[in-house]
Parts: C-alpha cells; sequence; structure tokens
C-alpha cells in the first residue's frame, strides 16, 4: 500500500508514518533533503540528529536526493520523510531559488513525474510510506522563495497523491483519512 501522510509542522507526520510500518519486517528510510553542516545551523542538525535517534536500530537509513531511484533499488517496505525537505533539495541543487518560473516549474514539473512514475511502478503490496508538509493554508509569503516553495510543494503533493492508494491528514497528533 501507498500512503502519502501530510500536515503542518510539529503535528505528528512523521510519528504517524512510522506507526504505519511498525510491524513491517525490514524498512528503509529514506531521508531526502540536504544534510546539514552543524557548524551553520546547529538547530537543523539537531532535528535531524533527533529524527535519526529516534528510528529503530533494524531500519536501514539512505540519505539520498534520488527518492525514485531509491524506492526502485530497494526491497521491502519504504518510508520517505519528507517531500518538502526532497524539495529544498532539488531546489538548492538546481540552482533554482533565483531562476525564471518557468525553469522551476520544467525541473520540478520533471524531478516529479519521475517519482511518481517510480512510485506508481511498484507493487501493489509493497508498503511505501511518503511524508510531506501542508503548506498552503497560512498567509502568502512575503518572499518569492517562500511562494516557490509553496506553490511547487502543492504541486508535488497533488502528483504524489494521485498515485497512492491513501492519503492521511495529521492535525495536532490526530488522524484523518482522506
Amino acid at each position: 500500500m501507498r500512503v502519502l501522510v501530510t500536515g503542518g509542522v510539529r503535528c505528528g507526520k512523521s510519528r504517524h508514518a512510522e506507526t504505519l510500518l511498525a510491524d513491517a519486517a525490514a524498512v528503509t528510510y529514506v531521508a531526502p533533503g540536504p544534510v546539514p553542516d552543524p557548524v551553520a545551523d546547529p538547530d537543523w542538525a539537531a532535528r535531524i540528529d533527533a529524527h535519526r535517534a529516534a528510528r529503530p536500530a533494524s531500519w536501514t537509513t539512505l540519505e539520498t536526493g534520488d527518492v525514485a531511484a531509491a524506492l526502485t533499488a530497494t526491497s521491502g517496505a519504504v518510508l520517505v520523510d519528507c517531500l518538502g525537505t526532497w524539495l529544498t533539495r532539488l531546489l538548492d541543487d538546481h540552482g533554482l531559488w533565483d531562476a525564471p518560473s518557468s525553469e522551476i516549474d520544467a525541473v520540478v514539473g520533471a524531478a516529479t513525474g519521475v517519482l511518481s512514475a517510480a512510485l506508481g511502478s511498484l507493487p501493489a503490496d509493497r508498503d511505501v510510506v511518503l511524508v510531506t508538509n501542508e503548506v498552503g493554508w497560512g498567509v502568502i509569503p512575503a518572499h518569492r522563495s517562500g511562494r516557490i516553495f509553496r506553490d511547487q510543494l502543492g504541486r508535488v503533493n497533488q502528483a504524489v497523491a494521485g498515485v497512492c492508494d491513501e492519503v492521511h491528514l495529521v492535525v495536532a497528533g490526530r488522524v484523518l483519512r482522506l
């Protein structure tokens, strides 16, 4: 089963996603975000360390921005946490924060297509849980980078949800299956 787990910041998305795979014999945890520099951003590095420490020791961790390849190259259950950090890494790696909108749309659209195709090609009995952020319910960001991230993540979430069997919305630790 393919499940997309979405919600706001610190609402319990990751914890819920992990419970969905608690009974799996083997889990590959795909962490697609940028690798933090602990000196430049100690808060982000501490957050990543806390996530690492919380994972069961039996899980395999794969830190990569190529989620599509990770899905097709691994076997067993997979947890991807999260698509928001994947998008950030994609925008960073391609230097897109100041690029024209058409270039951003093309690169993110192509990468999202590859990810969706890889996810859709997996056997129906393979458990894959993807975590993402729901960022479109707030105010319109004052800065271009915030608007780029919000708009692109909304498109990514729609595409991935389209190839998932279920979407779970987590709010204040409560889960609503959509």
